[in-house]
């Protein structure tokens, strides 16, 4: 019964959509400064970016793979170490599964899905997105051998990158690394534990069973990562020169603690947050950035949503200094902090720094919106200055922003989500969509034969990477789709993870819309 009504919901709500654009081209209504913006679908952007996903798959790919340009791949990971490590996520547009980012990005799914499922249910992407989560807990659970054990990274970014081929062609090493006692990485541990138990909380109901799993391996990594600490990048050394942990592991042990008591609702989890608040870091450290590496920004956000609860109020005094930093961060992104603010392009984008900027813009905007969204609901405003308040609309209509740039509205007049809009990148940066499809195709591609066939055309990549976010453009608004120029043209699982959460807020925010202008019509016509 309730599958049938949400598809007459959703039904209904993409006949209205379609209504309303109709009569928008017919009868224009004046509206302030966002006319471009309205045009935007961001129900079809959601859809997309969940698509990408399936075209990072590694492993053996199930019967319903809806992008059918990618075949299986990796079918011996782990085969050497004598585990089976096949399965889960490539990172961006070669071959080698990074753990680190791939558990950050299962943990901004699963978040987004904690905050907005309802949004993405109504959206009819619910199972998509409980898809892409799983594809990536599924592998950490394979990847979690024993208790103190991790396989951290399977294939050498080095070798890699001597390489153009297809997944399907993988002729480079498929050596496997991983984290021990003697050889310890507490913030792959702890963010592969919140990202299990981040998970955990989102399949609690759907599936009990394996909630449950997810917490048991969540629970063990966090003990793990806590009892035998170091950086994961100095046992492994292979990953130093591309998935360095520059902030050190205190940040992910905060987190997966803090995640753990969301799943848990044990206190020992809360007071590691609160009794390890200053020494960690967690309400020292005033950052203007959120990523795969610097996980501060987001549990600083996540602590200040305990203030929400009651039974919180005997730790207030630790969660309201977590929520001075977060709101620092959130003023730096509005340009409100009397010091450090984030730097911004003529254009408006949020400017990090110029490899791969729009992974910090889609964290920004899922954090600018999930405030957004707490200061709603405790009817509370944002204070960045001496007597400046910022109110919740103006957080969110930032968020909004920044997601309009990424779709389209920005100097370039170029969607930076592949596959939407009529203008996006065609060269991207990545092995598999630039070859022609293994399904096409079933001729061996060597590693030089790639370079020299594939990665020098000149025309556009023959499939299209669709839903990816590509690096962006530079601190100018200038953008090169250029294969070549993977600063700006590679496109990563992390950059798109937080999108799946906000797209779902902004498409039923327009829904709603379009209900409303409905009622108005139908009011007006008696």
């Amino acid at each position: 019964m309730e599958t049938r009504k949400k598809k007459i919901w959703q039904n209904e709500a993409r006949f209205i959509h379609r209504w309303y654009l109709i009569i928008s081209i017919f009868f224009p209504i004046s509206t302030p400064t966002t006319t471009q913006a309205l045009n935007f679908n961001y129900g079809e952007a959601l859809s997309k970016s969940l698509l990408y996903f399936e075209s990072q798959r590694s492993g053996r790919l199930p019967y319903n793979q809806r992008v059918t340009w990618r075949d299986h791949s990796g079918l011996t990971d782990g085969l050497e170490q004598g585990v089976d490590l096949v399965g889960g996520y490539y990172d961006a547009g070669d071959h080698v599964k990074f753990g680190l980012p791939m558990a950050f990005t299962v943990t901004m799914l699963s978040w987004g899905v904690i905050e907005y499922g309802e949004e993405i249910s109504g959206a009819g992407e619910f199972d998509h997105a409980l898809e892409a989560i799983k594809w990536g807990t599924d592998y950490f659970i394979k990847a979690h051998t024993s208790p103190n054990v991790l396989w951290a990274e399977v294939g050498d970014g080095d070798t890699d990158h001597y390489c153009w081929q297809r997944p399907e062609d993988m002729t480079t090493s498929r050596q496997a690394y991983k984290i021990d006692e003697n050889n310890p990485g507490s913030d792959l541990a702890g963010e592969t534990a919140a990202a299990m138990a981040a998970a955990s909380i989102v399949f609690r109901k759907i599936n009990p069973h394996y909630s449950h799993l997810l917490l048991y391996h969540a629970q063990q990594l966090f003990e793990f990562g806590d009892k035998y600490r170091g950086k994961y990048d100095e046992s492994v050394g292979v990953v130093k020169n591309y998935y360095a942990s520059v902030s050190g592991y205190m940040d992910e042990l905060l987190w997966a603690a803090l995640w753990l008591y969301k799943a848990t609702d044990r206190d020992g989890y809360l007071k590691y947050v609160i009794n390890k608040a200053h020494c960690f870091g967690g309400i020292g450290w005033s950052i203007t950035e959120f990523s795969w590496d610097v996980k501060y920004a987001g549990l600083q956000i996540l602590a200040s949503k305990l203030l929400l609860e009651e039974r919180h109020k005997v730790h207030t005094h630790i969660l309201e200094q977590y929520q001075s930093k977060a709101e620092h961060y959130l003023c730096s992104c509005l340009n409100k902090n009397n010091g450090s603010n984030v730097e911004r392009t003529p254009g408006g984008l949020l400017y990090i720094r110029q490899w791969n900027n729009m992974q910090y813009v889609s964290t920004a905007a899922f954090l600018l919106v999930v405030y957004s969204d707490f200061l709603r609901s405790s009817s509370k405003k944002l204070r960045c200055q001496e007597g400046l308040f910022i109110d919740s609309q103006e957080i969110f209509d930032l968020a909004k922003n920044q997601v309009d740039y990424i779709l389209g509205s920005n100097p370039m007049n170029m969607s930076y989500l592949v596959g939407f809009g009529p203008k996006y990148p065609t060269r991207v940066h990545h092995r598999g969509a630039s070859i022609v499809s293994y399904r096409e195709n079933k001729g061996f591609i060597g590693c030089t034969q790639g370079y020299d066939n594939w990665y020098t055309q000149q025309g556009p990549n023959p499939n299209v990477l669709v839903g990816a976010l590509v690096g962006g453009p530079d601190c100018q608004d200038n953008f090169d789709d250029k294969r070549g120029n993977y600063v700006q043209t590679e496109a990563c699982t992390y950059n798109t993870a937080p999108l799946v959460g906000v797209f779902a807020k902004l498409n039923y925010l327009e829904n709603e819309k379009v209900y409303s202008f409905k009622g108005e019509q139908l009011m007006s016509s008696y």
